[in-house]
């Protein structure tokens, strides 16, 4: 079979794209419609060697679903729902010290909070649960579990809430030592009717942004990412990368990008929605490399790729996110997390080191700023002199 010849004009996106610096919207829209597999997986992968070397990162968390109650409807989620009779519309108090205490106890250092986007605003079960422990919002609720689990088991808190004004995020701030939200897509299209974002007014685009930007304007670091195969273009793929690149580019706050596979979920609008094939993520992830420059920390969950996870590596990725040896990935409970043990040894079998790290990057602990002082000694008891994880420091 005669070798195929790169179109001029695509190896010169592949060698732009070395250069590390973030490619222009045309090279990224030719590299992921045109790129050739290998030679764009290579590319990604040597611009992450050039920058981040040939370690894996990881944090070790604890789960806590605060609440599943969410105004959202979003065509794929199973982690959201509506209030049912005799099951409480939150976690309490001393059930969301328990899971910490837990994870503390089997080495964990991040304690995780995941829930639904602003369910007071939609359901009197929500608003009653608030007020009976002094809360107006689910956000001064979680602002004040933070503030308990860090007190009380030293584990540093991540939110993950979604919606935030500058205010939550400031109050935020005194007990996380780092906030997240998935753009997951920069178009507006997909909260068109029968979307994926259909009757999910909090998944617009701009406010999403806001919340980024918001965050940016606080100094606080911050985990994005966008969701693949939930049928949008590879133009509006591209779209919302660079959407991420420009917001990062102003306030320089953005610690890591997450590339996440759709995964059709039984009960849901999408149910019979094919998943996204490994080629697709493991080309999405090259051309986030590309755009994203060889600097940022490129994320894709090991759960939620098929037993040969490891393959993604050579797409360019340099973290696999958080593992927790306690809690289930509630937002895809279907996807069991690896055992550290094994994600260690096939990570090193691909010629990598698998590192701890903490719920903020050592690069931006270090800096000036990001980190309050009310968390500085938290942080340091927990931190090695690199900025990862203490070496030694499970029961810590």
């Amino acid at each position: 079979m005669p070798e195929l010849t790169i179109p001029y004009y695509v190896d010169a996106a592949l060698e732009r794209g070395m250069e590390g610096r973030g490619v222009s919207r045309e090279d990224a829209l030719t590299l992921i419609e045109e790129g050739p597999f290998a030679a764009l997986l290579e590319t990604a992968a040597a611009v992450r060697d050039r920058s981040r070397g040939r370690s894996v990162s990881y944090s070790k968390k604890v789960f806590i679903p605060l609440t599943h109650l969410c105004r959202d409807y979003c065509g794929y989620c199973t982690f959201r729902a509506d209030p049912q009779a005799g099951v409480q519309p939150y976690m309490t108090p001393d059930e969301v010290l328990a899971v910490a205490e837990a994870g503390r106890r089997a080495g964990c250092k991040e304690a995780l909070f995941s829930l639904g986007d602003q369910p007071e605003r939609m359901f009197p079960e929500a608003k009653e649960f608030l007020k009976k422990l002094g809360f107006d919002r689910t956000l001064e609720y979680l602002a004040a579990m933070s503030e308990l689990v860090l007190e009380k088991t030293g584990l540093l808190p991540h939110s993950n809430p979604g919606l935030m004004g500058t205010e939550d995020l400031r109050r935020l701030r005194e007990s996380n030592v780092s906030v997240g939200l998935m753009l997951e897509s920069a178009s507006p299209r997909l909260s068109g009717p029968g979307g994926p974002h259909w009757k999910a007014p909090d998944k617009s685009p701009s406010l999403r942004i806001r919340t980024i930007e918001n965050a940016g304007q606080l100094s606080m670091a911050f985990t994005t990412g966008i969701l693949i195969g939930i049928g949008e273009t590879p133009e509006e793929r591209v779209d919302s990368l660079l959407a991420i690149r420009s917001t990062n580019e102003k306030y320089g706050h953005i610690q890591e990008v997450i590339v996440q596979p759709f995964r059709a979920k039984t009960g849901t609008r999408m149910a019979l929605v094919p998943d996204s094939s490994t080629d697709d993520l493991q080309r999405t992830i090259a051309v986030a490399r590309l755009v994203l420059g060889g600097e940022m920390n490129i994320q894709s969950p090991p759960n939620l790729s098929s037993d040969d996870y490891p393959d993604l590596l050579k797409s360019g990725i340099n973290d696999w996110g958080g593992i927790s040896p306690v809690t289930r990935d509630f937002i895809n409970p279907e996807a069991a997390w690896p055992q550290i043990s094994s994600l260690a040894a096939r990570t090193a079998a691909a010629g990598f080191v698998l590192r701890e790290r903490l719920a903020i990057y050592p690069e931006f602990s270090s800096r000036p700023g990001f980190v309050d002082a009310r968390l500085q000694p938290h942080l340091t008891k927990l931190q090695g002199e690199d900025g990862y994880a203490q070496a030694g420091c499970d029961k810590c």
